[in-house]
């Protein structure tokens, strides 16, 4: 990477100062970007460098940077209507508007929405409304919320016990109580139970990762057990891909036990897989959806869940002490909503989803092409998000030695190439903006491949 200006310095300075960053890491900040401005898929940092964004801000900046019409949206709000609560007995017309607007793009069983800030206060109140419903149902004991063990959903402190990354958790001890984790449908690594290898067991990898929930749903005991949480692709984990056999059987599973389920689609909802909200292309609802980030594009926060018409009716005839009390200052806010409708008029104007499954297409048969290299053990992708994963060796699948740090190596040498993302140890993740141009994407897929020989070696 170049050297950075004496007034870069200088903020990087003032920023070591005084602000606390997310997954907060000195060493890790030392060179750290000060992002200034974007357009479409690129970012520009205060030295004036330009970066392909192959991750999309976080996932969530779908209609790119620098589309003007969403702040002039913002200032039209905010010029009428700057705030205003949406505790009962106060409303306002973009939250009624974009509840609406979601009730029309989203699965057919949801009709009901509540809105918070982000991802992880979208989690949060899923897990408590779920615990809600069932006692509002009479089953008092059924509380606890099984998740996965590469599932992320979140840092607050019952969307961080959700979220089964443990990397996330040591210093935050204790948990909730309540919650517990599963493997993943992860086929790239996913460990055959002993019983089934010695039994010639015939199932799937994804049916024998969705018969793991039963075995925990009968563990822990059904009149135990509110909720399933998993994300429809798991992002953070590094793109993992369920196969397509695996979510139905979750869904049947939990009608049998009398389980709900929570898609948490933080990531996937709004065009990420190519379609508005991904479980449909699996031909299944969830009881709760929870979504965030692509549904403003990033330019001001928003999140929320939908519910189904079962759990909404359960909220609505709740009184006093059985009331739904949860609040947030910030629900339902107008300028916030407000951009959500403009955002979502661009993504379905500009048919932004079918372009993003277009561009998934593309950007698969790109990194196919790394595939022959001796330490790339899989590539995968789903839509509009893949991943690269790298190992020691392609035969057995051996990850590196944490101490080589190989995704991070990787990581600096695309950056000194001019593409940013996010990695998960050694798996290298693409989430691209929805805008980004064809040879944008064919420059992502280049830079990644000179930047693994550079660090590994040609193949």
């Amino acid at each position: 990477m170049s050297t950075p200006t004496e007034e870069a310095c200088e903020v990087l300075r003032a920023d070591r100062a005084h602000l606390i960053h997310s997954l907060h890491n000195v060493s890790l900040h030392a060179s750290a970007h000060v992002w200034t401005s974007g357009s479409g898929a690129v970012l520009v940092d205060q030295s004036g460098r330009e970066f392909l964004d192959a991750i999309a801000g976080l996932w969530n900046v779908v209609v790119g940077h620098g589309r003007a019409e969403l702040g002039e949206v913002a200032m039209r709000q905010m010029s009428q209507l700057a705030y205003a609560s949406t505790y009962a007995g106060s409303s306002n017309p973009p939250a009624i508007q974009l509840a609406e607007r979601l009730a029309e793009l989203c699965y057919p069983s949801i009709n009901r929405f509540f809105f918070s800030s982000g991802g992880a206060e979208a989690n949060e109140a899923a897990i408590k409304t779920v615990r809600f419903y069932w006692r509002r149902r009479g089953y008092a004991d059924k509380v606890k919320i099984i998740g996965r063990h590469w599932g992320y959903h979140g840092t607050t402190l019952a969307a961080m016990s959700a979220t089964g990354m443990a990397n996330y958790w040591p210093m935050f001890e204790p948990r909730a109580p309540g919650f517990l984790h599963i493997a993943d449908p992860y086929p790239y690594r996913f460990e055959r139970p002993e019983s089934a290898a010695n039994n010639n067991d015939e199932r799937t990898v994804g049916q024998m990762a969705a018969d793991l929930l039963e075995e925990a749903i009968l563990r822990e005991g059904a009149d135990t057990v509110a909720a399933f949480i998993g994300e429809p692709v798991q992002g953070a984990a590094g793109v993992i891909v369920p196969p397509d056999d695996y979510w139905p059987r979750v869904r049947e599973i939990c009608d049998r036990h009398n389980v709900l389920i929570i898609a948490d689609e933080v990531i996937t909802a709004f065009g990420r897989t190519g379609d508005w909200f991904a479980l449909g292309r699996w031909g299944i609802e969830p009881d709760i959806v929870t979504f965030a980030k692509a549904i403003t594009s990033g330019y001001v926060p928003l999140g929320g869940i939908g519910v189904n018409d079962r759990i909404a009716e359960a909220i609505d005839t709740a009184e006093g002490e059985e009331a739904w009390m949860h609040a947030y200052t910030y629900s339902g806010h107008p300028v916030c909503c407000a951009v959500a409708l403009a955002n979502l008029d661009i993504i379905e104007r500009e048919g932004l989803i079918e372009r993003a499954a277009g561009l998934g297409r593309r950007l698969r048969a790109q990194l196919d092409t790394l595939a022959a290299h001796p330490h790339v053990g899989e590539v995968r992708s789903l839509g509009l998000m893949a991943a690269v994963e790298l190992v020691a060796d392609k035969t057995s699948r051996a990850e590196f030695p944490p101490e080589e740090k190989i995704g991070p190596r990787v990581h600096e040498a695309t950056q000194r190439r001019g593409m940013f993302t996010r990695l998960r140890g050694d798996v290298y993740n693409f989430g691209p903006c929805f805008v980004t141009e064809e040879r944008q994407i064919d420059r992502m897929v280049e830079i990644l491949g000179e930047s693994i020989e550079e660090v590994l070696g040609s193949p």
